[in-house]
């Protein structure tokens, strides 16, 4: 787990932090689990959500679960990997070519084409040149992909030969079908498209026109737009409802915005995205004793950030996830500038500073709204408790 130690406070300028030089071993709690063990010690924290975006969470003991996948085979060829769907799908060539050579022998065995048979001169065979398994082997793969080397073929004298004919270069089509249709729809999926999404590796709370702020840094790394983009969050925690029931993971709304535009920012360049820390905020009991992370009751929480936009080529909807555990939020740190000119008049990104932090000049601080203020925004109702 990796954290930011804030600088001396001797020193006068910004110090930039970079976040491989920012390791430390110490333990956190592990998500809704608080302290255990003698003298509270703290447990490692697990995530639910990667760094990269995948789910943590395994699903177990669900009845019927093998059929179910199998009912949506579309779905579940398209979530394999890759090592297992090629060698399923040439076990799958492999094993219809050796199935329908057997056919084909059995076929030739009951006609009396095999050379055991030694049959007369004047006999016709259901498939010339075909008197062996291996042959029929040969036979059936060629007939499947269509080679046609003319050595072998199919004759007249057997109708039951042209019936599985047919059959065989029916069900060769609808697997090359099946197969292509899932080979293109895997590589074309904007899954991909989102591991040139960049998130940094930090969140950090600094102050932003005077109120604290919790900014997370995104940024396309190729140079096709991504449209409509939407940043939004959630923020994971165990709460305790009002009829005493403990909800482990809630999951409660955390709003991002850019700057005055908070719908579809135009993501050319890295942005910055901020989440105000108000009273409505959920991180304002967490904001309050000055965003630590040792607290195992109001740093115990996982900060889900989720980015959906269109893929420009491909029109195709793209969503890139990413998770921030409480030491991964420094608290008085902010993001350096990555965007400048060159000579030429170009603007250059630099992402050599992408994931580094610097020290904020002033401690954000949290102020709770003013009983006036809070009158105000209830558009003049008192608000209970």
């Amino acid at each position: 787990m990796t954290s930011a130690t804030p600088p001396s406070s001797r020193s006068s300028s910004p110090q930039k932090v970079c976040h491989s030089q920012t390791q430390t071993d110490v333990l956190k709690p592990l998500l809704g689990g608080g302290l255990s063990g003698v003298g509270g010690t703290l447990r490692k924290r697990r995530r639910v959500l990667s760094k990269d975006g995948r789910s943590n969470v395994r699903i177990e003991h669900v009845n019927g679960r093998n059929a179910l996948y199998m009912r949506d085979l579309w779905t579940t060829f398209l979530d394999m990997q890759w090592r297992y769907k090629l060698f399923l799908f040439t076990a799958t060539f492999a094993g219809t070519w050796f199935l329908f050579g057997v056919l084909w022998y059995l076929m030739a065995l009951v006609h009396g084409d095999l050379l055991e048979f030694d049959p007369p001169s004047n006999h016709t065979p259901c498939v010339m040149q075909m008197q062996t398994l291996t042959g029929a082997f040969l036979f059936s793969l060629e007939t499947q992909t269509t080679i046609g080397y003319g050595f072998r073929c199919i004759t007249e004298e057997c109708p039951a030969a042209i019936i599985l004919l047919i059959v065989q270069l029916v069900i060769t089509m609808l697997m090359e079908i099946f197969i292509t249709g899932t080979f293109l729809a895997k590589v074309a999926r904007p899954k991909k498209r989102g591991e040139t999404v960049k998130f940094s590796q930090h969140a950090v709370v600094s102050t932003h026109e005077g109120r604290p702020c919790l900014m997370i840094r995104v940024a396309n790394m190729r140079k096709s737009l991504l449209l409509g983009c939407q940043v939004s969050g959630k923020l994971l925690q165990t709460s305790l409802t009002k009829e005493g029931e403990t909800v482990r993971l809630d999951q409660r709304n955390v709003p991002f915005q850019v700057d005055t535009s908070s719908d579809s920012p135009f993501l050319i360049l890295p942005l910055t995205f901020y989440h105000l820390i108000d009273d409505n905020s959920p991180l304002r009991a967490w904001a309050d004793k000055g965003g630590g992370w040792t607290d195992p009751e109001l740093a115990d929480f996982e900060l889900l950030v989720i980015m959906s936009a269109t893929v420009e080529p491909t029109s195709a909807t793209c969503q890139v996830r990413t998770s921030y555990l409480p030491d991964e939020i420094l608290w008085g740190y902010e993001f350096p500038p990555v965007v400048s000119l060159s000579p030429s008049g170009k603007y250059i990104a630099d992402f050599a500073f992408f994931d580094k932090v610097a020290k904020t000049k002033t401690t954000p601080i949290f102020k709770k709204s003013s009983p006036q203020h809070e009158y105000q925004s209830n558009g003049g109702a008192v608000s209970e408790g």
